[in-house]
């Protein structure tokens, strides 16, 4: 390559009507790129005032300026293929939709709809009527009400029902989840008191029986979501916490956080707790996720008692923490799934991949494994057996047999940092590709795979980085 110049730099305006820059504008916005450019002109200036000599081929500083963008963010939300091996991935957005919710989406957010407008009475409606019934139908409990995440449902209920009063929990279920959100900062931020009573592997029923005076709110049960405690442990079952509870005339709740609807081992699955298990115990109110195990939105569901869940709909806090018109219309058609079992393995993509034969992966893997390798010329790639997980704290110990990937360097490559500069390839392609580094190789679980033809359509792109 020719010696460069600092008059062979290309001009911002050169460089923002190129066709290698177009596709960046639109993705970015033309402020972020021309903000990129102008940098990028100023570390190309400083490089050749020190005898370095830099690409200055359109299609060289496209790739560069595409990867500072993308470590400068401020794109927004976009697609991924999520290999990673964890199937409910929390960082890369948790459960996808199916398409019968994706078109209620668009149709909500398209139109006008009747998101507070009863249309029988011809007046002003509640919003969670619209998947207040399916909820009820669902779980057999006598009311349901809709928050913005299972965090805020834990809230909602706390602030609600003990305020100022005490909440005991067993030490073992003081739980801390991703992004460092903790049971007891929740229980203080919702104004009740905390009350430690146990031990982290066991609590009796005598634990919480000593615990409980005329300040007790309620009795709080948390599933402990991303860990398990094994060996010499004990914990109360809900029958006897909710029998304790009503003898003395309190609430008796469950946080399922995850939560199925339906029971997973009807599919091979192992078991979660479902929400309906919980109020045949005797649960007053069991809150969880949406976009877990339910496959469906972001969303913090709360199902039980009528006069408790009237109780929560009257705090103010729950305006604050109300969901919009696409959450509902999204989450609507996820639960009318689940009224149709025959095809809920097929069009909910959360059970679709966890349901996903290990041989239609075993055989992908093979497909894809030469063309990776035609990309890859620094690297070695073979089928391996791997272990997908359910993620979002749903059996944090149990593994799914699954098939990938392995990216290993080979002894001639010349890069310093080979996986981390693969796998920082990988994520600047046009969709990115997440994976994961483990023992030395790179890693790429194919369960949740299935738009195999875009996948392989931006292959060639690698050979370019």
């Amino acid at each position: 390559m020719p010696s460069a110049s600092l008059r062979d730099i290309p001009g911002v305006d050169a460089l923002l009507t190129s066709p290698e820059i177009l596709p960046l504008i639109r993705d970015w916005g033309r402020l972020a790129v021309r903000k990129t450019i102008r940098a990028l002109q100023t570390d190309l200036r400083g490089a050749i005032g020190t005898h370095t000599n830099p690409d200055l081929r359109t299609g060289a500083l496209a790739r560069e300026i595409n990867v500072r963008l993308i470590e400068r963010g401020g794109r927004g939300p976009r697609p991924v293929f999520n290999l990673t091996g964890t199937i409910v991935h929390s960082n890369l957005g948790r459960a996808s939709l199916p398409e019968v919710a994706i078109s209620a989406i668009e149709q909500a957010a398209r139109h006008p709809v009747d998101l507070e407008y009863d249309l029988h009475r011809g007046g002003r409606g509640q919003r969670d009527t619209h998947v207040g019934r399916l909820l009820c139908d669902l779980t057999g409990a006598a009311a349901a009400t809709v928050v913005n995440n299972n965090a805020a449902a834990v809230l909602l209920i706390l602030n609600t029902l003990a305020l100022d009063q005490t909440v005991p929990v067993s030490r073992g279920e003081l739980i801390e989840i991703g992004g460092s959100f903790r049971i007891p900062d929740i229980m203080a931020r919702a104004g009740c008191r905390l009350c430690e009573i146990g031990t982290t592997n066991r609590t009796h029923r005598q634990d919480y029986a000593r615990a409980i005076n005329d300040q007790t709110a309620l009795l709080l049960k948390v599933h402990p979501s991303n860990y398990v405690i094994d060996g010499f442990t004990a914990q109360v079952p809900e029958r006897e916490l909710a029998a304790l509870a009503h003898e003395w005339q309190i609430p008796f709740v469950v946080d399922l956080g995850s939560g199925a609807l339906v029971d997973l081992s009807a599919y091979g699955l192992p078991v979660e707790p479902t929400p309906m298990t919980s109020l045949e115990h005797g649960a007053d109110l069991v809150s969880f996720s949406g976009d877990k195990l339910l496959g469906g939105p972001q969303a913090g569901i709360i199902v039980g008692s009528q006069a408790l869940i009237d109780r929560l709909d009257a705090n103010p806090l729950k305006r604050a923490l109300r969901v919009d018109k696409l959450t509902l219309a999204a989450l609507a058609e996820v639960l009318k799934l689940y009224t149709e079992p025959a095809r809920l393995a097929a069009e909910l993509p959360i059970l679709r991949q966890l349901t996903r034969p290990l041989d239609a992966i075993e055989h992908q893997a093979g497909r894809l494994a030469p063309r990776l390798a035609h990309c890859l010329r620094d690297f070695s790639i073979r089928v391996s057996d791997m272990q997908s997980q359910f993620g979002s704290g749903a059996l944090p110990l149990r593994a799914i047999r699954s098939a990938g990937l392995r990216i290993t360097p080979a002894d001639s490559n010349r890069l310093q940092n080979p996986l981390d500069q693969l796998a920082r390839n990988l994520r600047g392609l046009p969709r990115p590709v997440i994976g994961r580094i483990r023992d030395g190789s790179f890693w790429l679980d194919l369960r949740c795979l299935e738009d195999e033809q875009q996948f392989v359509a931006q292959l060639a792109a690698l050979s370019l980085i």
